[in-house]
């Protein structure tokens, strides 16, 4: 009875995660689609990713403190219901706002599921090697998510509609939920949990108003973006006083003194910042530059999901061989190298150049993604896993939500200047080239002093 309780708990786990990073490749092929529906533009448009990884990123920190005080179980099957709500809300959805409410609820909850799923494993797989696997599968059912989330919302879209990529979540949030309440069992850390009021709502606010500031600085000319941003940087000020003197922290500023756990999670930021944020351009590039419909689109971008499936369900395996240390920096340089290389991208670019690169990048992610994970958690103590994690993802989702802000102005920016010259399709296409230039050479930058960490 144990054995089958704790394979209900890995994949409750897996299915948890799998749902809120479906979310954001089945979106990613809809863009435009409801670009159209919504009468919106692309500031919008990047609304709809933003309003998901915002809340994210932003409400992901309280979740280790929440699961240290209330059970990482009830914590997590919270965020499974609140997911399956948020996305009953956008499948009703009439309206931009509306679409976006329903956004943001899932985005909390996806600042529950997220980093809920790895403490919760990895207190199940105390071996090295078991939670090594794990970890792994874990990797490659976000990438399986990915590579699921083209295919199905390019065929929901051309056969039911746009509402359907939404509903499709509520069967598997039930099922989640009877797995994760049979097989997870409940752990409680009350005197490791934060207590920390204030600096939940200052990270909420400089996360929201320097998003805000990057969209309106491509959109709006930087005329309007500039008290935004300076809101951002004067909260952000506040935030990390706030934490230097908190007694239980939201962020304990001295977890950073540690080398390895420190570069790690700036290498976790860099990681949504360049790859995860790559799914939004990728989608405008197949459909807006190359001209392909939304299906035909989701399956051109197979390669790089099934490529970060397959080296992550091998994980295991070959963390007997390499270190930790040394997967992780080959993935950020060859994930580097890639974005460089979709730098010269055009419109008339050859499939099989596309496909190649987007598989070499599915190939660094799968390398990237469970180092970086493993890394971070064999940088802190057992009872701090929770928060560990939840630093880590929020690092990441903040990353790929500044990703998308930045990288999208800067390809706007761009478009808008050549748009006369060049017409629509080639000023597109120079905006998405000079985005994945900076994300290429942002993986690079933050590979060098990797080089450095200690071998694990």
């Amino acid at each position: 009875m144990q054995r089958y309780r704790r394979a209900a708990l890995v994949a409750a786990a897996y299915l948890g995660t799998f749902l809120a990073s479906l979310d954001i490749s089945i979106v990613n092929v809809a863009l435009p689609t409801l670009q159209t529906a919504l009468a919106t533009d692309m500031a919008g448009l990047q609304w709809v990713i933003n309003a998901y990884a915002l809340c994210l990123s932003a409400c992901m920190l309280s979740a280790g403190p929440l699961g240290d005080r209330h059970g990482h179980k009830r914590i997590w099957l919270l965020g499974v219901a609140l997911f399956t709500a948020g996305s009953l809300l956008c499948a009703l959805a009439a309206s931009l706002p509306l679409l976006l409410a329903g956004r943001a609820v899932q985005g909390v909850a996806g600042a529950l599921l997220i980093p809920g799923a790895m403490p919760i494993l990895s207190h199940a797989f105390p071996d090295p090697r078991e939670r090594a696997h794990v970890i792994g599968g874990w990797s490659a059912f976000s990438a399986l998510a990915l590579i699921l989330g083209p295919l199905l919302g390019g065929m929901l879209l051309e056969v039911t509609g746009w509402q359907s990529i939404f509903l499709i979540n509520l069967p598997l949030g039930v099922l989640a939920m009877l797995l994760g309440a049979w097989g997870i069992a409940e752990r409680r850390y009350r005197d490791q949990a934060a207590l920390d009021r204030a600096g939940q709502v200052l990270s909420i606010v400089w996360l929201g108003a320097l998003t805000y500031g990057l969209i309106a600085l491509g959109e709006q000319g930087g005329m309007q973006a500039w008290p935004s941003l300076a809101v951002a940087l004067l909260a952000f000020i506040a935030f990390l006083a706030v934490e230097a003197r908190a007694p239980r922290p939201l962020l304990p500023l001295r977890l950073f003194r540690e080398r390895t756990f420190a570069l790690v999670n700036l290498a976790s930021l860099v990681l949504g910042f360049a790859c995860y944020s790559s799914l939004f351009f990728f989608s405008l590039y197949l459909q807006q530059i190359q001209g392909w419909p939304a299906a035909a689109s989701g399956w051109r971008m197979l390669p790089q999901f099934a490529a970060m499936g397959v080296v992550s369900l091998c994980f295991g395996r070959l963390s007997r061989h390499l270190s930790l240390r040394r997967m992780m920096l080959g993935g950020y340089v060859l994930a580097g190298l890639v974005l460089l290389a979709t730098a010269t991208l055009a419109p008339r670019t050859p499939y099989a150049i596309v496909g190649s690169l987007f598989g070499l990048l599915g190939l660094a992610m799968g390398l990237a993604v469970p180092a970086t994970g493993l890394l971070v958690m064999a940088s802190v103590r057992g009872e701090q896993a929770g928060m560990a994690s939840a630093i880590m993802n929020a690092l990441r989702q903040a990353g790929m939500t500044l990703g998308v802000a930045v990288l999208g102005s800067v390809m706007s920016l761009r478009a808008a200047a050549l748009l006369e010259r060049a017409g629509q399709v080639a000023a597109l296409a120079a905006g998405f080239q000079l985005a994945m230039l900076l994300a290429g050479l942002a993986c690079l930058a933050v590979a060098l002093p990797l080089y450095w960490l200690p071998p694990k």
